[in-house]
C-alpha cells in the first residue's frame, strides 16, 4: 500500500497562497458596495439592509465567539478587554457600516470605495494629533496626493449632476474616520486577544446592535421585501463579510499584514470595474487619474 508523504510548502508556494487569499479578500470586501447599490433598486432602507447583512452573518461570528469562549487555551478576557471589544465593535463595525450604507444611497460605488480607502491617511493624521507622532514631508505629499485624487473623482461626479453627492461623501468619510479610530484603538486589544477572536467578538457586538436598532425603529412589516433583497443580503453576508474576513486572516498568517495590505490596494480598482460591469457606472479618464493618485498616495504611506 502506498504511503502518502506530506511535504511542507515552499516559501514561494506560501506566498502564492497568501497572495490568493489577500486578493479574494480584497475583491470580496469591494463587492459589498455593488450588492448595496443593487439592493437599493428595491424599496429598502439602509438600516433594514444592514440588519439583513448582520442577521445572515451573525450565526457564524457568534458561533466563532462561543468556540473561542469555550476554548481553555484562549487567554481570559479582563473587564478592560470587554470594554474594548464592545466599544470598538460598535465604532468600527456598527457605526462605520451604518454610515457607509447611508452614504451609498447618494454616491457611486467607485467613489465610496476610494473614500473608504483613505483610512490609512486618517490614521496618520489622528495619530499625529493625539499621540504627537510626527509626519514627515514624504507622508504629507502622499496624503495630499490621496486627497487630490478624491477631489478629481468628486468633481467628476458633480459634473455628472449626481444628486446628494456632498451628503453621501460626508457620510462615507465619517465612516472612514470611524474605522480609522477603531484601527488605532484596536491595536493593543488585538495583540492580546488575537485578531480572529477579537473580530468574532466585535462583529457579534455589531450584529446585536444593528438588530436592536432595526427592532427599535422599524415594525416587522419592513421585512416584507422582494426575494431579490434577501438574496443580495445573503450574498453580502457570505461573499463580502464572512469569507473575506477569513481570507484576510489566512493571508496575514501566510505572509504578514504588510504584504496583505499592499495587495488590498487593488480594492478600489476592482470596485470601479465591477461597478461598470454590474451597475453601468462610467469609467472616465478623470476617474482613472483620480484613482491613480489615491492609490499612489496610500501605497506610499503603507510602505513608509
Amino acid at each position: 500500500m502506498d504511503t502518502a508523504i506530506s511535504h511542507p510548502l515552499s516559501k514561494n508556494q506560501v506566498t502564492l497562497v497568501g497572495f490568493t487569499f489577500a486578493l479574494l479578500a480584497a475583491i470580496g470586501f469591494s463587492a459589498k458596495a455593488i450588492f448595496v447599490k443593487l439592493a437599493y433598486v428595491y424599496p429598502v432602507d439602509a438600516v433594514t439592509l444592514l440588519a439583513l447583512r448582520m442577521a445572515f452573518s451573525a450565526p457564524v461570528f457568534l458561533g466563532l465567539a462561543l468556540w473561542f469562549g469555550l476554548n481553555k487555551m484562549s487567554p481570559r478576557l479582563t473587564r478592560n478587554d470587554w470594554f474594548a471589544v464592545v466599544g470598538l465593535g460598535l465604532l468600527g463595525y456598527y457605526l462605520s457600516s451604518l454610515l457607509d450604507f447611508l452614504g451609498l444611497q447618494y454616491i457611486s460605488a467607485g467613489l465610496e470605495r476610494l473614500i473608504l480607502f483613505l483610512y490609512p491617511t486618517i490614521v496618520i493624521i489622528l495619530s499625529a494629533l493625539y499621540f504627537s507622532h510626527k509626519i514627515d514631508k514624504k507622508t504629507i505629499i502622499a496624503i495630499l496626493l490621496s486627497y487630490a485624487g478624491i477631489a478629481l473623482v468628486f468633481l467628476q461626479n458633480i459634473t455628472l449632476t449626481q444628486t446628494g453627492i456632498v451628503l453621501g461623501s460626508l457620510l462615507v468619510f465619517a465612516s472612514t474616520i470611524s474605522y480609522a479610530i477603531y484601527l488605532i484603538g484596536a491595536g493593543q486589544s488585538i495583540a492580546r486577544i488575537g485578531g480572529m477572536r477579537f473580530m468574532a467578538y466585535a462583529m457579534s457586538v455589531a450584529s446585536i446592535a444593528t438588530l436592536i436598532q432595526f427592532a427599535a425603529i422599524h415594525p416587522l412589516s419592513k421585512l416584507q421585501l422582494p426575494l431579490q433583497v434577501y438574496e443580495l443580503g445573503m450574498a453580502m453576508a457570505v461573499f463580502s463579510t464572512i469569507l473575506p474576513a477569513f481570507f484576510l486572516a489566512a493571508s496575514i498568517r501566510k505572509m504578514g499584514s504588510g504584504r496583505t495590505s499592499m495587495i488590498g490596494s487593488i480594492g478600489p480598482v476592482t470596485t470601479i470595474y465591477m461597478a461598470h460591469l454590474f451597475l453601468g457606472e462610467s469609467i472616465t479618464a478623470l476617474q482613472i487619474a483620480g484613482s491613480g493618485l489615491v492609490l499612489i498616495g496610500v501605497l506610499s504611506i503603507s510602505r513608509h
